[in-house]
């Protein structure tokens, strides 16, 4: 009896592991440090650094300067305390991470906690992109062909869906690692086309600092808007477990050396993408910048169409960053709950259905200012800013009031802070451009 109990264990957990090989975040465990670098650059250095010399209008010099920065100091912390997390116990890695959240809020909690907030950002951010990539094709073909006959976003949201229908086949993050570094490439490149061209056209004449609003609600609005537009710029802590899990790992050579080591690199790409952007653009433009930089910046044009077919490859890579872990809860939703056998039918009809649903609520909703502004406080703020602090004082209980207890704690309130004032204005926003807003026009 005990034999056939012992078989019976034996082979649950060759099924379990057979079902790991499989799923997309831990089937493949063979990433260098560079591949943790041009990740995390796909990830953070998002389209959302268009948007940033407009938050900066609506924050103004001095608070648009602290708030950048600080943000910039607080997330690479957060960051750096997910990735010592990873393998705080020993012989296990938590590689996703409402894993994270279940060791330090127990089983059920940590699930409850974690998985509405990661796919809010994750479904959200997949969202935003299908209509970046839908505006930025737009953008491309009006720029280069402005007297042909103008086509719907529409039209170009489905053609940039339709690449996600075969890349979203690609079976985890390290076989869609070539996507990830031409993604990080462009990110990069296009930042610095957004400020070397602002700038070129230099200081604009009557160019003004002063907050553009017709009346003081108006501005506080646009204030809290532009609070979520920063704290959506620095949304790559919803991957980064995942990221890390792709990295081998040995009690001698532990995955937070080589993770960490490609985070600072990252992060230095970060601070050269967005605080020339951010500063030059708002510098050249004032308060009458777009709230996408290279709409503002509509000459010369073939240096604009580059920068938004930059724009497009970006995002197809992000979009495929931030999908993965998603796909890996779908499927393991079907394989584990639903006992679907692991295999292509699952996976092609599972994605499938993904890319397809955040095609649909693109090219239903493109408020693309609002959304960032909406979704950036909403979840982005608690995943970024104070859930992993919560997590390390919830595992490791420092003393009360020691460094590590009170810079935590700061952490804690400035993220709550922004998760709930930041929504605000996002919200505002869309409202008002849904007035005037025409379905699938």
């Amino acid at each position: 009896m005990a034999y056939q109990v012992d078989n019976v264990q034996i082979e649950e957990k060759a099924r379990e592991k057979s079902i790991d090989d499989w799923l997309p975040i831990t089937s493949s465990r063979k990433a260098k440090w560079w591949y943790s670098a041009f990740h995390n650059v796909t990830a953070l250095v998002g389209a959302g650094v268009l948007s940033l010399p407009y938050a900066m209008a609506q924050l103004g010099w001095g608070p648009g300067i602290a708030v950048l920065i600080l943000s910039w100091v607080i997330t690479l912390y957060t960051l750096w305390q997910m990735v010592q997390m990873h393998e705080m116990v020993p012989g296990k890695r938590f590689d996703r991470y409402h894993e994270l959240g279940q060791q330090a809020f127990g089983d059920k909690l940590g699930l409850w906690i974690v998985v509405p907030q990661q796919l809010t950002v994750e479904v959200g951010v997949n969202i935003v992109y299908m209509v970046t990539g839908g505006k930025s094709l737009k953008k491309f073909h009006d720029v280069l062909c402005p007297d042909c006959k103008s086509i719907k976003l529409t039209y170009f949201i489905m053609i940039f869906g339709s690449v996600h229908f075969v890349l979203s086949q690609l079976p985890n993050f390290n076989s869609i690692s070539g996507v990830s570094l031409a993604a990080a490439v462009m990110s990069f490149s296009y930042s610095t086309v957004a400020w070397g061209a602002s700038v070129h056209r230099r200081k604009q004449a009557n160019v003004e600092y002063v907050y553009k609003s017709s009346s003081t609600a108006e501005g506080v609005f646009n204030f809290l808007s532009a609070l979520g537009d920063v704290s959506f710029a620095y949304a790559g802590h919803n991957v980064a477990l995942e990221i890390q899990a792709t990295i081998p790992s040995t009690p001698e050579k532990p995955s937070k050396k080589p993770m960490w080591k490609g985070v600072v690199v990252a992060y230095i790409v970060v601070a050269l993408c967005y605080f020339p952007v951010a500063f030059l653009g708002y510098w050249a433009f004032g308060n009458g910048v777009a709230d996408n930089i290279l709409i503002t910046l509509n000459k010369p044009r073939w240096l604009i169409a580059t920068a938004n077919i930059m724009v497009v490859i970006h995002v197809i890579g992000s979009y495929q960053i931030y999908a993965m872990p998603v796909f890996d809860m779908i499927e393991t939703v079907l394989v584990k709950k639903l006992h679907f056998p692991p295999g292509l039918a699952v996976r092609l009809i599972g994605r499938s259905t993904y890319v397809a649903f955040t095609m649909f609520v693109g090219m239903t909703f493109p408020f693309f200012g609002g959304l960032l502004g909406f979704f950036g406080g909403f979840a982005f703020a608690p995943t970024t800013y104070f859930l992993p602090c919560v997590m390390w004082l919830s595992v490791y209980k420092p003393r009360r009031f020691s460094l590590s207890c009170i810079i935590n704690w700061i952490c804690i309130v400035l993220g709550v802070l922004l998760m709930i004032l930041s929504p605000i204005g996002g919200l505002r926003q869309i409202i008002m451009d849904a007035k005037s807003y025409e379905f699938y026009s």
